[in-house]
């Protein structure tokens, strides 16, 4: 998605004139946002300073997009929220905060991002999506941010000032469908709004073992993180 977004937008040299679609004011912004794909670890980094994703969230965001305005919005594509067709979460107010990860310590779940919702970014999305074939999106009034969006956003926008809202992911359709749908939200940069994916590269908990167990066939076996850089590159490029 995140790379599809950005040879989206650079395929369209024309910036939109400030207009209303559906509510939502758009404005040309002096420089189209960049689009950024996170793996967010363990959700314990919001709380365990020692875990290195803990610094480099926290300090990442100004050395990332330095020289840029803030985003008036941030859209989160969020590898925990998974839905046979797209879906938007709408929400006026303030975003709840869902604890959707069992075993974690108890002062996990007393962590609140209270974000505000965006709701006109939601139609945005909703519009473009359509505009492009994947509809029909359907908009979730009330749900709040998983883990996949509040833990990143909670180290990158501590004042939970950063209106936001999350879409989600269609486990049933390939990457080449994924890699279009982020085309379609390409005018998004050009909107003010950071797009984030949040995930991890590889995620399946089952193969978790023990430190001494073999290594898997599919994986790389190559110096140690060499191998897995190159396998990702390979993968996602």
């Amino acid at each position: 998605i995140r790379g599809a977004i950005s040879r989206g937008a650079a395929g369209n040299g024309a910036k939109p004139n400030p207009s209303h679609r559906k509510g939502l004011t758009v404005h040309a912004a002096a420089a189209a946002m960049d689009t950024f794909f996170l793996s967010h670890g363990s959700p314990a980094i919001c709380i365990d300073e020692a875990i290195p994703a803990h610094g480099f969230f926290r300090s990442w965001l100004p050395a990332a997009v330095a020289g840029t305005q803030a985003p008036r919005a941030v859209l989160v594509v969020s590898a925990h929220w998974e839905t046979d067709t797209p879906a938007v979460n709408v929400v006026r107010g303030t975003n709840d905060t869902v604890h959707d990860l069992p075993g974690l310590p108890d002062e996990m779940y007393k962590l609140r991002y209270p974000a505000p919702g965006a709701p006109e970014l939601a139609r945005r999305t909703k519009e473009l999506l359509e505009g492009a074939g994947f509809g029909p999106v359907s908009e979730e009034h009330g749900r709040g941010l998983d883990h996949g969006a509040w833990v990143p956003l909670m180290l990158m926008y501590p004042e939970a000032d950063v209106p936001a809202c999350q879409l989600s992911l269609q486990t049933g359709r390939d990457g080449a469908y994924h890699y279009d749908l982020g085309a379609a939200l390409a005018p998004l940069r050009d909107e003010g709004v950071l797009v984030l994916g949040s995930g991890t590269a590889t995620h399946n908990l089952r193969e978790l073992g023990p430190l001494d167990a073999p290594v898997p066939q599919w994986a790389p076996t190559s110096t140690p993180g060499s191998g897995t850089r190159s396998w990702t590159g390979g993968t996602t490029t």
